[in-house]
């Protein structure tokens, strides 16, 4: 049994689940909220309010779970296997085109940084390297992969930190202005088109029960942690994107691939707004590295389940899924080959839609079987209304969030579900042994 003195404190624990969810998010959140204009200040709201409700849900599911798994764990109360390895399917799905965005991220920094051009392909042979580089490395084990993660995340954190901080020295409520509706859009059409990409800069938040045994009294700071870290982000993503729209005319923000880089360079000059940019970069692909490991190990518990082949279980001598994680690199390797565009933004974004729609599948599948979570662990009175009440709006969001995701996004994010459901097929007999009796028999 861990002493109480080798457990975090909620201060500890709200700080590492702030970490897992600012990871490489928020870099191109201004280019993304420019198309909108400032009027996307009401699209972080409603994100907040839907993520900080999403949050406690799973919170308290990570402590009232007895299912291993997660999500998927949490899903099976009310699905059963099926509902459970359709939301691990659709997570792994959703991490797959994430880790591709987080890429496409660490390379437009990178163009920057370097004042490159290079063309579509050259843009998608770049993504690629960036892929397969924080997937080597990760071959020597968690390690290696959380020593580099916990120092690069401090890259993004502390230039987008600091701007939120002193940033108003340099804001102007003019430039802020003359960007609020800049498209004219609708106020339900405005909001609707920026949520997709604050909800990607949320995405993580499941993350945050995952710790609950290595914290002190969990039935109080886990909660505590999570609420406190989902709004401190919050308060992060808004302060730092909405100054940002007051230092830098809508018209270049909009067309930047290195956003924050280019606030430094305008409030101080170019060689700062470099030294951001290489931050950003170090930033981006340490939380590619952690996300890389992280999908390869969800991939390797779901082979251990049965779910998927037993090819993603097997592990080197450090603990490291290598062949698994080979497997995944190649399978985003194919798949970068498809998403080439014409610019590096438009390569960008719909991977963004994407994976807020096939991400948000799980989310639904656990926000549905909190009811009967809750009915199981015999938790009744004001503590059951609460979750249920959490659910039920991180549910709404949810909903919301595939709707202003775009018919393209909901498209492919249907087809990826629907192909679940036939793996689900080929994995049924492995998970229902002898539950299936024959009822016939046919000779030669």
């Amino acid at each position: 049994m861990s002493s109480s003195s080798s457990k975090m404190s909620v201060t500890q624990l709200t700080l590492l689940t702030a970490l897992n969810m600012m990871g490489s998010g928020i870099i191109m959140l201004p280019t993304k909220l420019a198309e909108v204009g400032t009027f996307s200040i009401l699209s972080w709201l409603v994100t907040a309010g839907g993520s900080t409700a999403l949050a406690y849900a799973f919170a308290k599911c990570g402590m009232l779970s007895r299912n291993k798994g997660g999500m998927g764990g949490y899903a099976e109360y009310a699905f059963g296997k099926s509902g459970s390895f359709l939301a691990n399917y659709a997570y792994c799905v959703s991490l797959l085109i994430a880790n591709m965005a987080i890429a496409i991220s660490a390379v437009g920094y990178g163009v920057a940084f370097f004042g490159a051009n290079p063309t579509p392909f050259e843009t998608c042979l770049l993504t690629i390297a960036v892929l397969w580089i924080c997937t080597v490395l990760n071959f020597k084990g968690a390690k290696i992969t959380g020593l580099i993660s916990n120092f690069t995340a401090w890259g993004v954190i502390l230039p987008v930190a600091g701007l939120s901080v002193f940033g108003w020295l340099w804001f102007s409520p003019s430039t802020y202005m003359a960007s609020w509706n800049p498209n004219n859009l609708p106020t339900f059409d405005a909001i609707s088109a920026s949520i997709s990409m604050t909800l990607w800069a949320f995405l993580g938040l499941e993350s945050a029960c995952a710790n609950s045994e290595a914290v002190e009294n969990p039935e109080k700071n886990v909660p505590k942690a999570v609420l406190g870290a989902t709004l401190g982000v919050a308060v992060i993503y808004i302060l730092s994107t909405n100054i940002a729209a007051g230092i830098v005319d809508n018209a270049e923000l909009v067309k930047s691939t290195a956003p924050f880089g280019l606030v430094f360079s305008t409030i101080f000059n170019d060689t700062v707004g470099k030294i951001v940019m290489g931050l950003m970069i170090l930033s981006c692909s340490g939380s590619l590295l952690s996300w890389q490991f992280t999908i390869a190990r969800v991939f390797k518990s779901s082979a251990d389940e049965g779910y998927f082949p037993k090819v993603f279980s097997k592990v080197s001598k450090d603990d490291a899924p290598i062949l698994g994680m080979t497997i995944i690199v190649a399978t985003q390797t194919l798949m970068s080959f498809m998403t080439i565009s014409p610019s590096l933004y438009r390569q960008f974004n719909p991977l963004v839609d994407l994976a807020v729609v096939t991400n948000v599948m799980p989310y639904l599948l656990s926000m549905a079987a909190v009811f009967v979570m809750l009915k199981a662990e015999g938790v009744t009175g004001k503590a059951a209304s609460v979750i249920k009440v959490a659910a039920l709006i991180g549910t709404v969001y949810s909903l919301y969030a595939l709707y202003a995701a775009g018919f393209s996004a909901m498209m492919y994010g249907a087809l990826a579900t629907f192909a679940g459901w036939f793996l689900y097929g080929l994995a049924a007999e492995k998970l229902h042994p002898g539950s299936l009796e024959p009822r016939l028999s046919f000779d030669d």
